[in-house]
């Protein structure tokens, strides 16, 4: 749901028996007040409007795009209006701003902020970049000297990245005792869904099984007591809530949003979606967005999609109401638009949902919920409040509920443009994508599923379902609106990257692996995926995603075109800045920290 957009209720008699519809309408354009224009030069400007595809020049003003073509073309402006000629990108390719359609920003830029065990390389933007820990014992000794490094004995450590796969095995307390038997730890899965302590920390908190007996996701050793594992978000939601204030501190926050805002804008990203708001702290998260979007040293627009459960616990039936208020807080830089739902598990530590034939160890992984029909029920006060739903959804199981749900939702109450997105889409079958088409679904894809996970998966999934996760190639030819995303933390935003990955398949860290050949696709569809296909899964698709006369001027400048070069290439274009409503940004200004203001 365009939470902007007027909202208005159409009774068909006869075709839908008094069924109430809710209808999207587009917003008309405010008039220009057109002060002074700048008109960008460069050596090639791809719009990606199928009308005007590529051009040479764009006129600017008042931080929205006026025209595009060649410097001729603007003469109907300039010829009226101060106009000033930025010659700067004169060899340079110029693109639509990038746009992550699927991250967590804030969590993103605490998390990379912290001390990392991720087994590939993690990017710096203000430095050198992690170099990665490559087995269990050089995890445990990172841990250990993390540990070491910190000069109060009773302050918790928070360690993000650990890979369940890469590693090998599924950290306990005793594990993690290794690292220290004093400091409470906590270790933080790459996935986002999993969260482990030492014994120190069950002891500093006090945790007994008593009182997390009804939390689904805690772990207990044979003899009953805690193990130290909380798997999945519920379980992760209570340590947040035990040692939140001590490991996310208030203080810092300003730093890490500016530590993830240097990092997209380096990789051309303008706009990125905050896809589960309210996760950590509903007022809290308020409060840094409005602070960071009004802020001029901010270089993204932020796309919140609130999670429905943190607004259901706290608000209860006013839920909606207080979701729908957020649209009140909206600026140039700041759109709420949408609700995020979690159908299964996650990708990254196998615990996504799966059928037969399931794990290759004959596990099956877990679900949010029993049945498609209680998916259904949950979400449908927001479907028929018309909001537009956004689903995490992995494992065969958890795809099929999400598809499934829909299914009922519509079926109860039919919606045009419900725009309904199932994110990430880990394990699907060509039966689901058809349902999807029919269904007029979107889906996201995450990219970092074949360049970064396919040999670590494929043992436990088979080579066939790790060659052909989110088979993008396949939901293209379907005619189906597909984005590609990083899931920032899950892995690092790095739009070209995964435009590398969508064509080529290849495996970025391992050996080079091709997965599915079948399912690449061409450059130009790749590209769209990070432009005008994200924009429109974000519902964002009439302020950004193309450089078109009324948007806003928000370009990604390039050292060369990712479509005409050889295809091998494309991750190693280089961003040279971006321009937010019209304003340049070089990367070479966000290379070191500098305070949100």
């Amino acid at each position: 749901m365009n939470l902007k957009s007027k909202i208005i209720y159409v009774f068909v008699a006869g075709l839908f028996s008094g069924t109430a519809l809710s209808v999207q309408l587009i917003d008309p354009p405010s008039t220009p007040k057109v002060s002074e224009i700048t008109v960008f030069v460069a050596k090639k400007i791809v719009t990606m409007d199928p009308a005007i595809p590529n051009a040479t020049a764009v006129a600017v003003a008042d931080g929205r795009i006026l025209s595009v073509g060649t410097l001729e073309d603007m003469k109907p402006w300039t010829d009226k209006y101060p106009t000033q000629i930025n010659r700067q990108f004169a060899n340079k390719v110029m693109y639509p701003g990038f746009i992550e359609p699927h991250a967590h920003p804030l969590l993103a830029g605490v998390l990379f902020n912290k001390p990392l065990l991720t087994p590939s390389p993690m990017p710096n933007p203000w430095g050198a970049p992690f170099p990665g820990v490559p087995n269990l014992q050089a995890a445990i000794s990172q841990l250990k000297k993390y540990s070491t490094d910190i000069k109060d004995p009773k302050e918790t450590l928070l360690a993000w990245g650990y890979d369940v796969v890469a590693m090998g095995k599924l950290p306990d307390r005793q594990l993690l005792d290794q690292a220290s038997t004093t400091r409470p730890i906590i270790v933080w899965d790459i996935s986002g869904h999993d969260m482990y302590v030492n014994s120190a920390f069950i002891k500093s908190y006090d945790i007994t099984p008593e009182r997390v007996k009804t939390i689904k996701g805690v772990g207990l050793d044979k003899d009953g007591q805690l193990n130290g594992q909380f798997l999945e978000i519920p379980a992760v939601t209570y340590i947040l809530g035990l040692a939140g204030k001590n490991v996310l501190k208030p203080g810092e926050i300003p730093n890490d949003y500016m530590y993830i805002n240097a990092l997209m804008q380096q990789a051309g990203i303008t706009t990125s979606g905050d896809l589960a708001f309210g996760t950590l702290n509903i007022e809290t998260e308020t409060k840094i967005a409005k602070a960071y979007t009004t802020s001029p040293r901010g270089a993204l627009r932020i796309v919140p999609v609130v999670y429905a459960e943190p607004f259901i616990q706290k608000y209860g039936d006013k839920a909606i109401q207080e979701a729908q208020n957020l649209s009140q807080l909206d600026n140039d830089r700041l759109i709420f638009q949408g609700v995020k739902f979690y159908s299964d598990g996650g990708y990254l530590p196998e615990t996504m949902r799966m059928e037969h034939p399931g794990y290759t160890n004959n596990t099956l992984g877990s679900s949010n919920y029993k049945s498609s029909v209680d998916f259904a029920n949950t979400m449908r006060p927001w479907w028929d409040a018309g909001f537009h739903i956004h689903i995490h959804s992995n494992g065969d199981i958890g795809n099929q509920h999400s598809i499934n749900a829909l299914q009922l939702m519509i079926d109860a109450k039919p919606r045009f443009d419900h725009r309904y997105t199932i994110n990430h889409f880990g394990i699907p079958s060509t039966a689901m994508v058809m349902k999807i088409k029919t269904l007029g679904a979107v889906v996201s894809a995450n990219l970092s599923y074949i360049s970064e996970r396919a040999k670590l998966e494929y043992p436990a999934l088979g080579v066939d379902r790790a060659s052909y996760a989110t088979r993008i190639g396949t939901l293209v030819r379907s005619g189906i609106v597909t984005s590609i995303h990083s899931d920032a933390p899950v892995s690092a935003p790095a739009p070209l990257k995964e435009v590398w990955t969508a064509v080529t398949r290849k495996d970025v860290y391992n050996d080079g692996k091709v997965w599915a050949p079948a399912e690449a696709v061409s450059a130009n569809d790749a590209m769209k995926m990070i432009t005008i296909n994200a924009a429109y899964t974000l519902g964002v698709e009439d302020k950004v995603g193309s450089i078109e006369a009324g948007k806003f001027a928000d370009f990604a400048v390039l050292d060369a075109d990712p479509q005409t070069i050889p295809s091998i290439k494309i991750k190693d274009v280089g961003v040279v800045a971006t321009i937010l409503g019209g304003k340049v940004i070089p990367v070479s200004e966000t290379k070191q920290s500098r305070p949100l203001h």
